[in-house]
């Protein structure tokens, strides 16, 4: 494959790229950021992290849940929920509440501050450096005295493929 980017290159899930590789290098800084933790990664857990690496579209509890089934797991629930609960919590994965969605994290162990950009004809979502526009928001909440904890910057717009600067995928 031409000139695939380096993993850790922004907005990969709108270039062409070696999925397979850059789903292998994911789940095994997981694994190892898990261990290193001492969380524990569970067969569930893991199958559901590889189930969101395989294209980086963001997947509803409801759609992990029913490969999940297919693969042998518990058909309830909270089986999906418990282990994108777990991802999440460690930074292996973020929630795409626009979507109301799950998509595995593509810098697993790095700090880094994230914004979704959403296709809205694929439904590819990247994931990009936000830290510019963090500072640019605690620095409004800091004039009103407001201390932002949490935030979830996300941005719907149209991919270069889908844009037609060449064929989607």
């Amino acid at each position: 494959m031409p000139d695939m980017p380096p993993l850790g290159d922004t907005g990969l899930a709108f270039v062409r790229h070696d999925h397979s590789h850059c789903a292998k290098d994911t789940l095994a800084r997981a694994d190892a950021l898990s261990n290193a933790r001492g969380a524990r990664m569970t067969p569930v857990r893991r199958r559901t992290l590889e189930i969101l690496l395989e294209s980086h579209k963001a997947m509803g509890a409801y759609d992990v849940l029913e490969r999940l089934v297919a693969d042998g797991f518990g058909n309830q629930p909270p089986v999906a929920y418990r282990a994108l609960e777990f991802l999440v919590e460690q930074g292996l994965a973020h929630r795409i509440r626009r979507l109301n969605a799950f998509a595995a994290c593509m810098h697993p162990g790095e700090a880094h501050v994230p914004v979704f950009l959403i296709c809205t004809s694929c439904q590819l979502v990247a994931e990009a450096p936000a830290d510019d526009v963090r500072g640019a928001m605690d620095a409004a909440a800091a004039s009103i005295g407001f201390v932002i904890e949490r935030t979830n910057v996300e941005a719907v717009g149209r991919c270069p493929a889908c844009r037609g600067n060449r064929a989607c995928r």
